[in-house]
């Protein structure tokens, strides 16, 4: 019975004791998809600044 408990629990050793450091990292992203949402940032700011301002404009002024 003792054997199972000792196989139960996990063996804690400091990366300095495992002569290896470990270093995690998240996921990357592609390149393209840098490339997207750059491309939805520039058309985001063509757009407010050709659409939205000029028609807020026009809205202050003579609303509804």
């Amino acid at each position: 019975m003792s054997e199972l408990t000792q196989a139960a629990e996990p063996e804690q050793t400091t990366p300095e004791q495992d002569h290896a450091y470990h270093y995690y990292r998240g996921n990357v992203i592609p390149w393209y998809v840098r490339m997207i949402w750059v491309g939805f940032w520039i058309f985001t700011v063509y757009y407010i600044l050709q659409n939205f301002f000029p028609a807020m404009n026009i809205e202050l002024r003579s609303p509804p």
